[in-house]
């Protein structure tokens, strides 16, 4: 992953960065962070899986992983960050008894957790570590945990203006549905599903309605791919 002093120097001014890129949409990083994280909980609905514990997984300044804990009614739920300021930052907003943080330095997995979620990471991370950043994850969670990968969709032209206006983004390799499904698998993950979302900006709101039905269809902004760690 980009060395921790490069994520440390957009701790503070993350929401101004993502927000000012996103503009384009005419919706802000909590629009879609919020739907992200009810579209997994209507998955996880569907495949009758109940986490009571997780681990967002490249947390950032901690949003997500007090969305995660309120939306899925999580006890326990613990972010883990590259970027030590992040990781300060998220503590000082989210933390909590059942919501708290830390670096990877720090995080010794233990298989423990029933969920690990991850949103737009893999694309920071050098190709030659996704394995061993892969293999943490697998070592998180217990014998049929929930991994969720979201990672922007360079098939989509709307994603790739978005990441282009990024600072932070500028210089990520991402990485193509296939691609992002095989490099699970070949880490010992079952594949369970692939989804598509984010079809369509706030002007066009009104068609929202049918984004379910367009699931499958490879052009949202962004893609899950769910998956699960072998009994």
């Amino acid at each position: 992953m980009n060395g921790a002093s490069e994520f440390d120097r957009f701790a503070d001014t993350y929401d101004a960065e993502i927000n000012q890129a996103l503009s384009v949409s005419g919706e802000t990083k909590d629009y879609f962070a919020r739907e992200r994280v009810r579209w997994l909980e209507k998955r996880l609905g569907e495949m009758g899986v109940n986490p009571r514990s997780a681990v967002d997984y490249g947390c950032g300044i901690g949003d997500t992983t007090a969305l995660l804990r309120e939306e899925l009614g999580l006890d326990r739920v613990l972010g883990v960050d590259v970027s030590q300021r992040s990781v300060e930052l998220a503590q000082q907003r989210h933390g909590s008894s059942h919501c708290s943080f830390g670096s990877f330095a720090g995080y010794s997995p233990a298989g423990n957790f029933d969920l690990v979620y991850c949103n737009g990471v893999f694309h920071h991370i050098p190709v030659g570590e996704r394995p061993s950043a892969l293999q943490l994850i697998h070592r998180s969670l217990r014998p049929c945990g929930i991994f969720a990968l979201w990672e922007n969709n360079p098939w989509n032209p709307g994603t790739r203006y978005v990441m282009s206006k990024c600072e932070f983004d500028r210089d990520a390799l991402t990485l193509t549905p296939p691609e992002a499904a095989d490099m699970v698998r070949q880490q010992g993950f079952e594949v369970l599903k692939r989804d598509f979302l984010f079809f369509f900006p706030r002007l066009l709101k009104f068609l929202r309605f049918t984004e379910p039905a367009l699931a499958g269809f490879p052009l949202g902004a962004q893609y899950l791919v769910l998956c699960r760690k072998p009994a």
